[in-house]
């Protein structure tokens, strides 16, 4: 049946699906960056939309073929984060639909899919077959299809008679989203499916845990194969990030094997950019880490606004969800109505104000929207200004015209600089919203406080000033201080970095239930500390020498909440004296250092253990490593310790937005005779609340 519709049409590809994808596709300029995985992907989504045929560069684009647009869940939240409805439209989309909502048969315009080949996607697919939608259909698989799916395909085509409509298809490898140039997550639908909570879940069995880790590998095998390079493995030992380690090095190994059909064959090779074409030569590292080595980060507060924002707003796949404003209306029910409703606003890669200011402190952020909106106003008084001059609004006063010829010229300049001046006024509004939403929360809150008082927890290595002004047991029992889940962040911060007598501890305990608190994530975090290092003082030590001053990296210390204080006593006012002079002081996140470490191929006692796994070590390693069972180009030390350029850093259990931005600062800090290119990556991007519940629920799993 299969080679019976490969027959039928010229542009078929059922029997090549390995060498499909367009991967390679460049169209637009090259970022600075030789690692662009949200360029890399995008590209692959256009050559897609182009019914997979390469596009050309540096010549002008032909008139779109006009086609509809199929996808699932899945696609849905690959696309969305990349291509806005005006860039689907320029690649003559003018359907875009859900595979499995109610469609209508639209006859002569071609149906491109972009779906996962999973059970209810195939049957979906099968049931269009029979009901003759679309007279050319363009079949993309998000993850590889299995020859068994094939065939269920191939089968009901047949039997709808509709063989010759189907056009192509291919298997894209994209199982993945990407989020900015240089970060990435495997899932957004279905992420608990591959949460830290079903990772290390108690009543695991074997085949639950292979099922995740099979999951995750196919997802990091698609985005090696989009990015396009066959990287250098390295994990720690005796967790989740060796097992996938081991599999994805496996993964690519077997691929490779088959030269013929090889999705790492370079094949669209004579189109890439020089930046491109350079990374085909210099092998990046993939650095897999697991959660568990890291507990604190994800439950810091944070004061930088990517993370703040993340924190406290409903953001998600570059949008966040704000409850409307209702201080306007007069009506109560119209008021009550408008509490529920939540608008999104877009956060992309093409928001200037965004891409500037999402690393810096909240303070600074606040700040720079006053200015902003000083200049806006500015150049509107400025229009306002010449129109009056001019007399457009009203009589032309005698005075006024010996000037109007030259009025005229400033008033044309102004209204072409005026699609800009709306663009900022957007911008503007927008993240006045925003900011005024976060600083709501820091209000209500005190996030300013528990900042601090989490700052001087990590500086002091856990040992507080017995003298200082505010403890975090006073904290905790601030009944106007955060919400139970603020300060069991709080907690679980000083625990880790503080070794509690049992009268300390049990002080502690009291006083979290008294305020409400869920006390189970306390024992998960417990038992992960014991693990890590029975021996209590030890295991302090080491953390804290591990995260020493980490709240300082994200922000600044006690002078930033000072000047912080000024900006909450203003009301609205974004304006804060005295921030420009503020010192931020950066220092390295326990992620950071490690990266660090292998990119430097330094010594260290925290990756000298680190296994060493390179996929182009192929059956020739079996007498040096396979002997013992081992895997095949594997071992705990690099064959070379030259310095790596470029570094993809993976977390198995969830990232944060504090790590990812303290890789940035750490990528800063590099010369342009050395510099240093890395993508952060991860399960998914999870924000306190998410870990602190995930916590919850493997506490009451414990047996």
């Amino acid at each position: 049946m299969i080679s019976s519709i490969a027959s039928s049409s010229s542009s078929s590809n059922l029997n090549a699906l390995a060498s499909s994808s367009g991967n390679f596709s460049i169209t637009g300029n090259e970022s600075e960056s030789t690692l662009n995985i949200r360029e890399k992907q995008k590209d692959a989504l256009k050559k897609m939309l182009n019914l997979n045929t390469p596009i050309p560069m540096n010549t002008t684009a032909n008139e779109p073929v006009w086609k509809l647009f199929i996808y699932d869940r899945y696609g849905q939240d690959i696309v969305s984060p990349l291509m806005n409805i005006k860039e689907l439209r320029e690649f003559g989309v003018t359907l875009h639909m859900q595979l499995h909502s109610d469609r209508e048969p639209i006859p002569d315009v071609p149906a491109v899919y972009f779906v996962m080949p999973n059970d209810e996607n195939i049957m979906r697919i099968c049931q269009d077959f029979r009901n003759h939608l679309y007279d050319h259909y363009h079949l993309n698989f998000i993850s590889p299809i299995s020859r068994a799916k094939l065939e269920e395909l191939a089968s009901a085509a047949l039997q709808a008679n509709c063989v010759t409509n189907i056009s192509k298809i291919y298997d894209q490898y994209l199982n993945f989203i990407s989020l900015e140039d240089d970060v990435f997550i495997l899932r957004h639908s279905d992420k608990d499916k591959i949460s830290f909570y079903a990772i290390n879940r108690p009543a695991n069995q074997e085949p639950e845990i292979e099922f995740i880790m099979d999951h995750i590998v196919d997802s990091l095998f698609s985005f090696f194969v989009t990015l396009g390079v066959v990287p250098i493995i390295r994990t720690p030992k005796g967790n989740a990030a060796e097992m996938v380690g081991e599999k994805l090095d496996k993964r690519i190994r077997e691929n490779l094997r088959d030269t013929k059909n090889t999705v790492f064959n370079g094949s669209d090779i004579q189109r890439l950019g020089v930046s491109s074409l350079s990374l085909m030569f210099t092998r990046p590292l993939l650095i897999i880490l697991d959660r568990s080595f890291d507990m604190a980060t994800p439950l810091l507060h944070s004061w930088t606004y990517q993370s703040l924002l993340h924190d406290v707003l409903d953001f998600k796949l570059n949008q966040v969800f704000i409850k409307e404003s209702n201080s306007s209306d007069n009506n109560d029910s119209q008021k009550v109505m408008k509490k529920s409703k939540m608008t999104a606003y877009d956060l992309s890669n093409q928001d200037k104000f965004w891409n500037q200011h999402k690393g810096s402190p909240f303070p600074q952020v606040a700040e720079s929207i006053q200015e902003k909106l000083d200049s806006y106003r500015s150049s509107e008084e400025e229009v306002k200004r010449l129109k009056s001059e001019m007399g457009l609004d009203g009589n032309i006063p005698d005075a006024a015209i010996s000037l109007l010829t030259d009025n005229t010229h400033k008033l044309n300049s102004a209204i072409n600089t005026l699609p800009n001046l709306l663009e900022t006024k957007r911008i503007i509004d927008l993240h006045t919203t925003v900011a005024s939403a976060i600083l709501e929360h820091i209000k209500n809150r005190k996030l300013d406080v528990f900042f601090e008082i989490e700052e001087k927890i990590i500086a002091s290595k856990g040992h507080l000033d017995q003298k200082s002004a505010l403890t975090p047991l006073e904290l905790i029992r601030d009944p106007n201080a955060g919400t139970p889940e603020d300060k069991m962040r709080l907690f679980i911060i000083y625990y880790l970095h503080h070794n509690f007598s049992d009268a300390e501890y049990e002080q502690y305990v009291a006083e979290l239930r008294n305020v409400g608190c869920d006390l189970s994530p306390i024992e998960y975090v417990k038992r992960c500390k014991f693990l890590a290092n029975p021996a209590a003082s030890s295991s302090v030590s080491s953390s804290n020498q591990n995260v020493d001053s980490i709240f300082q990296s994200l922000g600044g210390g006690t002078k930033t909440v000072n000047m912080f204080s000024k900006l909450m006593s203003q009301g609205s006012q974004f304006v804060m004296e005295g921030v420009k002079n503020l010192v931020v002081k950066k220092h390295t996140l326990p992620i950071t250092r490690v990266t660090d470490a292998l990119m430097e191929a330094k010594s260290t006692p925290e990756t000298d253990e680190f296994r060493y796994f390179d996929p182009k070590v192929l059956a020739k390693a079996q007498n040096l490593y396979g002997e013992d069972g081992g895997t095949f180009g594997s071992s705990s030390s690099p064959s070379s310790k030259n310095p790596f350029q470029d570094a993809i850093v993976f977390v198995v259990g969830g990232g944060n937005y504090i790590e990812y931005q303290n890789l940035v600062d750490y990528c800063k800090t590099k010369s342009k005779s050395s510099p240093k290119h890395i993508i952060y990556g991860s399960t998914e991007i999870s924000n306190a609340q998410r870990f602190l519940s995930q916590l919850k629920k493997l506490t009451n799993e414990m047996i």
